[in-house]
């Protein structure tokens, strides 16, 4: 990541922001500003104007900081410059027109927060959205054994938010894609993207615990005592909701999920995520369902369009 930026170098960008600090972890505290610094740099080289926090000023008047890692909410919303490809932009635009049931989904930092993970999704994975044989190719490129075809990418999206028949609870996947298994069944990949984020420790719903441990335990990929670890409060909490929504989807009575995988997608140098993958896929006694993958690995595959990398690469790649 080259030398460490100093808090002259950061605030001079305005990019010296509390929350990148990891307590005891200063590589992670080091990637985190670098990754705010160069989305500001990528800002500042293709000519678009600071944004703030909050990323939409008060009305009245109200105080506002300037984030070089933002952009203005109206300027963002008017020009879709969050988003790197004309499939990317379609793909935002299309699920931002809709509301699936339940669903709690943040537009102000979709179109205005350049770190944001979900807005990486669109990124990386709308120009499939926007060809489904370019969609196919780049799937059974990523996971060689993905069966079938895919019908369908679609973003920020559950089976089913707070239905009992899936996880009960407000988990979704930052990216679905839907196999077509031609037997009256579907496959679906559900992708969790991370770029700047860190693991923290989380506490499964203590209420919607029942129907977490069900779906866990009919899975059968657990290990013994497995369960245990991640049932209370745990950094590998959200990563095991998130596989039990997939379980869910796989167990669901309808039978219409005949397959699935669950992956996490990080920056080769987010060691939080890294780490955490590597502990999470211990704890399986089948890995079937679970998989982790980079995204310099994901870009080196030759799986989407030259340009669409080159564009990744320069946003998302420090050096």
């Amino acid at each position: 990541m080259g030398t460490a930026l100093s808090r002259q170098e950061l605030e001079a960008a305005h990019c010296w922001e509390a929350d990148d600090r990891v307590p005891r972890r200063p590589a992670m505290t080091e990637f985190r500003r670098r990754l705010r610094y160069h989305q500001a740099q990528w800002r500042e080289a293709n000519r678009h104007p600071i944004g703030s926090q909050p990323i939409a000023p008060p009305p009245d008047g109200g105080p506002a900081r300037p984030v070089g890692s933002r952009l203005p909410l109206a300027y963002a919303k008017e020009t879709g410059a969050n988003f790197l490809t004309a499939g990317a932009l379609e793909a935002a635009r299309a699920r931002t027109s809709i509301t699936e049931p339940h669903q709690s989904f943040d537009h102000q930092r979709l179109w205005a927060d350049l770190l944001w993970s979900p807005a990486m999704a669109f990124n990386l994975f709308g120009d499939l959205a926007a060809d489904l044989q370019l969609a196919d190719r780049a799937v059974h490129t990523w996971l060689p054994d993905a069966p079938g075809t895919v019908r369908e990418v679609r973003f920020a999206h559950s089976p089913g938010r707070f239905d009992p028949a899936y996880l009960n609870s407000l988990r979704a996947f930052d990216v679905a894609v839907v196999l077509d298994l031609h037997q009256g069944t579907h496959g679906i990949v559900g992708v969790d993207t991370n770029y700047h984020e860190r693991i923290k420790p989380e506490t499964p719903k203590p209420s919607n615990l029942w129907r977490c441990l069900e779906v866990a335990e009919r899975s059968g990929v657990f290990k013994p005592g497995a369960i245990d670890a991640v049932k209370g409060r745990s950094d590998l909490a959200v990563m095991w909701l998130e596989h039990l929504l997939l379980l869910s989807m796989l167990q669901h009575a309808s039978g219409s999920w005949s397959w699935g995988r669950y992956v996490v997608v990080y920056p080769a140098g987010n060691s939080d995520v890294a780490e955490a993958c590597v502990r999470y896929r211990a704890l399986l006694v089948d890995q079937s369902t679970f998989s982790s993958v980079s995204i310099e690995d994901l870009l080196d595959a030759g799986a989407l369009p030259s340009p669409t990398v080159a564009a990744l690469r320069d946003r998302y790649i420090p050096g």
